[in-house]
C-alpha cells in the first residue's frame, strides 16, 4: 500500500482562461467562483504552495448585484498613512466610480494574503461591459 501524496511539479502545471458572467449575481457568489479558479481548487492536482490556477476574465462587473441594503451601508476604507490621512467611500459611490475595484478588492480578500496571492491576482482581468480582449486566449465559460 502506498501512502505517498501527489504533488504536481511546476513542468505539469496547465492553465485555462475561464469566461465568468457576473450580470445579476451576487458580488460575492462571483468572487468565491473566481478566486476558486485562480486557486485551481477546482482541479484534482491541486496543490496549496503552488500557483496551480486558471486565468480568469470576468465581465459586465458593472451590473453585479449587492444583497441586502450594501449599497449603502458597505463601506471601503483605505489610509495615506497620515495623520487624519483615512478615506472612506461606499460601495454605491465605489460603483459608480470604478466597478472593477469593487471585484477585485473582493477577489483579493479570498486570496492567500502572501506573494502566493498576489501572484495568483495578476491571472484575474475585470471589465465592465460584455467586450474582452482576450479572444486569442480562447477562453470557455464558467457557469455555476
Amino acid at each position: 500500500m502506498n501512502n505517498t501524496t501527489y504533488s504536481v511539479k511546476k513542468s505539469e502545471i496547465e492553465s485555462k482562461w475561464y469566461i465568468i458572467d457576473a450580470e445579476n449575481k451576487p458580488l460575492g457568489r462571483v468572487a468565491t467562483e473566481a478566486a476558486k479558479l485562480l486557486r485551481g481548487k477546482h482541479k484534482p492536482t491541486f496543490t496549496p504552495n503552488l500557483d496551480v490556477g486558471d486565468h480568469v476574465i470576468i465581465i459586465n462587473c458593472d451590473k453585479i448585484k449587492l444583497t441586502g441594503n450594501k449599497m449603502n451601508d458597505k463601506i471601503y476604507r483605505h489610509h495615506s498613512g497620515y495623520i487624519g490621512g483615512m478615506k472612506e467611500i461606499t460601495a454605491k459611490e465605489m460603483m459608480q466610480k470604478s466597478p472593477e475595484k469593487v471585484m477585485m478588492l473582493a477577489i483579493k480578500g479570498m486570496l492567500p494574503h502572501n506573494s502566493l496571492g498576489r501572484q495568483q491576482l495578476k491571472k484575474v482581468r475585470i471589465y465592465v461591459g460584455s467586450e474582452h480582449e482576450n479572444q486569442a486566449q480562447k477562453p470557455e465559460m464558467w457557469n455555476f
